[in-house]
């Protein structure tokens, strides 16, 4: 007879983060759906709006996206009237990445679609557990996001569907 092994108590953080990162992108997909490039083009417009970054090439350094698909994501952005380049008065080769109103209020929807998503996703635990595990992953990847600021995000998520199908 096989042996079960409960799976509440089996501490596997790969099997466990794959699992929530899986919910989390398949529900915030479906709900990011008027945002250019879904997740990807949320995370860009979250990070131009509460970043703040001084230009176009921190901001795909700081979300660790190449310099030429941040180019591409910019222009859809740009294209939806979500974003605009702005010459930086610093060194006007370099151009800044700016929201526009539109954006601000398309990203402000969003995020209440994407807590939302995230409310469902951790309904299991209390709203303790939920922040301590919102705080504690975010610690997590700001310090890995530290050592290694090269690391494409959207590349693990790729590998991780990419393993699941």
């Amino acid at each position: 007879m096989a042996q079960r092994t409960d799976l509440s108590t089996t501490r596997n953080l790969g099997w466990a983060l794959a699992v929530v990162l899986r919910r989390w992108h398949e529900g915030v997909e479906d709900v990011l759906k008027d945002v250019p490039q879904g997740s990807r083009g949320y995370q860009v417009l979250s990070t131009v709006v509460h970043e703040q970054l001084p230009t176009q090439v921190a901001l795909a350094a700081h979300l660790s996206i190449d310099r030429t698909v941040m180019t591409y994501l910019i222009d859809e952005l740009e294209g939806d009237g979500l974003v605009e380049r702005r010459p930086d008065p610093a060194d006007r080769r370099a151009r800044r990445i700016v929201a526009t109103a539109r954006g601000r209020k398309v990203l402000a929807a969003a995020e209440r679609r994407v807590a939302a998503v995230e409310d469902v996703i951790l309904s299991g635990l209390s709203a303790d557990e939920q922040a301590a595990f919102q705080d504690l992953t975010q610690r997590a990847a700001t310090h890995i996001h530290h050592e290694d600021p090269n690391a494409d995000p959207c590349t693990a998520v790729r590998q991780v569907f990419d393993q699941a199908n």
